[in-house]
C-alpha cells in the first residue's frame, strides 16, 4: 500500500481546450489533493510511484523538483494506451504536507452536431 488513510479534497472534473480549434476539440481534467495521516511517508511514496507506474503502462516523462521556491517534487507520467496523463506534486513544505494530483485526458474531437460545455 502506498499510504495509510488520509483525506482527499472534494473536487470534480472539468472540460478545457487542448490547443486546437476550441469549437471542435476538448479534453477532460480532474484535479484533487491527498493529505495522509502520515505525511512523512510522502517522499517514499513519490519514489515508489516513479518505480511502479511504468509496470502498469505509464511512462514517467518528468521527475524532480519544480521551479517553485519550495522545490516541490513533481512527477509527470503518460499512458498512451488510455490517452491520459497524470501530474503529481509532493508539497513537502506545506503544513500539512500533501500530494496534489491532476489527471488529464488526451485531446478529443466533438462529435458532429454536438457542442462542448466547458466548466
Amino acid at each position: 500500500m502506498f499510504l495509510d488513510i488520509g483525506k482527499t479534497s472534494v473536487t470534480g472534473p472539468g472540460v478545457s481546450e487542448c490547443g486546437k480549434d476550441p469549437d471542435k476539440y476538448f479534453q477532460i481534467f480532474h484535479p484533487w489533493s491527498f493529505t495522509p495521516e502520515s505525511p512523512e511517508k510522502l517522499g517514499a511514496v513519490m519514489e515508489r510511484l516513479k518505480e511502479e507506474l511504468p509496470k502498469h503502462g505509464w511512462k514517467v516523462v518528468e521527475y524532480g523538483p519544480d521551479g517553485s521556491k519550495n522545490k516541490n517534487v513533481r512527477l509527470t507520467a503518460d499512458n498512451d494506451e488510455t490517452r491520459h496523463s497524470v501530474k503529481i506534486w509532493h508539497y513537502a513544505k506545506r503544513n500539512p504536507a500533501k500530494l496534489g494530483l491532476m489527471v488529464v485526458s488526451g485531446c478529443y474531437q466533438v462529435p458532429d452536431g454536438e457542442k462542448v460545455y466547458r466548466f
